[in-house]
């Protein structure tokens, strides 16, 4: 790819990542006349989709929903074909917005962001990169991701095996062929769950190491009918309202989660009969689920759900050893995002496909050959890790990140994330955090919490700038105030039971502080409260002349 690009060293805002949130932050800081300057270690725009490749990459969003809304032309032109788009298909929409407003003209890729410091005499920002070129601006926007580093768990022996590695989140741009490969994949976690069926159809053989199983939901995808994408042009104004409004940004236009019709979950399981849980799951599938609204909240009605899950895998799986190693026992439903399958389980009864239960015995280390496990040695050609991110916070760690009086924010944050409205950071003037720890972020539509978080970053520069204000900086006592209110909307939820240990909470990393980042208080009701803030003159900010 040719670029172009004209970076300016002394600059108004530096952006930190040109995926869906630095894209938007470029077009929309320009139109506010605001010199801005992205950086972005990849080759290409994209961000989350220009690594993802992997093998069955898609989207759990509605495509027409998983968009920008920032301009009604674009709104119109755009065609998606699928009503779960994968990820060919985003990545292409993110190269046309590039295209359209000409954004990479204004965006230095192949370029890694390693300090960025804040200068307390002239209260600007000193970003400095891995090839030493230096940039200062007055404000720094950290579109960084929050499922942008890929987690390698440290395996003894890892660096022993001689065959191909991949990572499902760094796969590599011209795909991997599989063809007569003995394959040995770790991780069933979302990307797992997706590439396991695609390499199991190439490979020779297939053996998926499974430490925890999890809760899977039907994709049921299909291709976008032309009338329906017309229809849903259309009707873009309410469908946008309608995310705006609501508590995770989707509103299933045209169908429910995973494909099925939109149910209103009024039910409570605990009331309704065993003979009746078991005709909505002959006649509706796991989905039926949606309608009992006691699950959420409650873990005896969580359990009886888990049961109605469990039946359903007995059903699918053949192989009645295989079928109790795939289910879920300990952690409730709904403490982690559920993960959108196609033909998931059903792979696990071809031939070619072996699971080996970690709960059984752990893997012991990685040899030249294969994994030695406690059940055995596996041998394979290719090695392939669906180990997940260090998510939400990675990014943000691995740059050194120095706010007042040189603090370190990986210092500040030793004992878990704190932030304001998930927006700054106590001691880190003009720093915004982009969908960051404390607001809807993972648990939403993220182009919906994206384009939220821009537009109200702008608008504060916006006001600084119209009242002469030079800095503007999360207060202590609001950051306290939010993190407590994070914590009490969490708290008697699925995402904070005892027995869940999810990513959302950092236990997927080791050493990472146990704390649950994003706010499951909802798109709308957030949206809600930074406005508030905004109209209330930044309340819980100091600005700075």
């Amino acid at each position: 790819m040719t670029q172009t690009t004209s970076e300016n060293p002394n600059t108004d805002v530096i952006v930190v990542g040109a995926g869906f949130a630095g894209m938007y932050a470029l077009h929309k800081f320009r139109g506010l006349g605001l010199r801005t300057q992205v950086l972005e270690s990849g080759n290409d725009v994209g961000g989350t989709w220009y690594w993802n490749r992997y093998p069955g990459a898609r989207c759990d969003v509605p495509s027409v929903e998983y968009s920008y809304s920032f301009d009604k032309d674009l709104e119109q032109e755009w065609n998606w074909t699928e009503i779960m788009a994968a990820q060919p298909e985003i990545l292409e929409y993110a190269n046309h917005v590039a295209d359209r407003f000409d954004l990479r003209d204004d965006i230095k890729f192949q370029t890694r962001v390693v300090s960025t410091v804040f200068d307390e005499s002239s209260n600007r920002w000193a970003v400095t990169t891995d090839s030493g070129e230096e940039y200062t601006a007055r404000f720094c926007v950290m579109a960084t991701g929050c499922l942008s580093v890929p987690n390698t768990p440290s395996i003894d022996g890892q660096e022993e095996f001689a065959g191909p590695v991949y990572h499902t989140g760094n796969w590599p741009e011209g795909g991997v062929d599989f063809s007569n490969c003995v394959v040995g994949l770790i991780g069933t976690g979302s990307s797992g769950i997706q590439s396991i069926p695609v390499i199991a159809e190439q490979a020779k053989h297939l053996t998926v190491f499974q430490r925890t199983p999890n809760y899977t939901m039907p994709a049921a995808n299909a291709p976008l009918k032309a009338d329906f994408l017309q229809q849903a042009k259309a009707n873009y104004p309410s469908i946008r309202a309608e995310q705006r409004a609501s508590q995770v940004g989707i509103v299933g236009y045209g169908f429910g989660f995973g494909g099925a019709e939109n149910v209103e979950p009024t039910e409570e399981i605990r009331q309704t009969s065993q003979a009746e849980r078991q005709r909505l799951v002959e006649e509706e599938g796991f989905l039926a689920i949606r309608r009992y609204a006691d699950v959420a909240l409650d873990e005896k009605a969580n359990e009886l759900a888990c049961e109605m899950y469990r039946e359903q895998v007995r059903r699918m799986i053949k192989d009645p050893a295989t079928a109790e190693a795939l289910m879920p026992r300990d952690y409730p439903m709904g403490c982690k995002r559920p993960v959108i399958d196609t033909d998931y389980y059903e792979t696990f009864n071809r031939d070619n496909v072996t699971l080996v239960d970690l709960r059984q015995g752990g893997i012991e280390e990685i040899t030249e050959a294969g994994v030695q496990t406690a059940q055995g040695h596996y041998a394979f050609d290719v090695l392939v890790y669906a180990t997940g991110f260090d998510a939400m916070t990675g990014a943000l760690g691995k740059i050194d990140i120095r706010g007042r009086d040189n603090t370190a924010l990986t210092e500040y944050w030793e004992a878990g994330p704190r932030t304001y409205l998930g927006l700054q950071v106590v001691g880190f003037p003009n720093l915004f955090t982009v969908t960051g720890p404390g607001s809807p972020s993972v648990l939403s539509n993220m182009i919906v919490s994206i384009e939220q978080h821009i537009d109200w970053i702008a608008q504060c520069i916006s006001d600084l700038d119209e009242r002469g204000v030079q800095s503007i900086e999360a207060t202590p006592a609001a950051e306290e105030e939010w993190i407590a209110h994070v914590n009490e909307v969490a708290q008697n939820t699925m995402f904070t039971a005892k027995s869940c240990n999810s990513w959302y909470l950092g236990a997927n990393i080791p050493g990472k502080p146990r704390i649950f980042m994003p706010y499951v208080g909802g798109v709308g009701v957030y949206r809600e409260k930074c406005e508030e803030v905004a109209r209330n003159g930044y309340a819980g900010f100091e600005l700075r002349a």
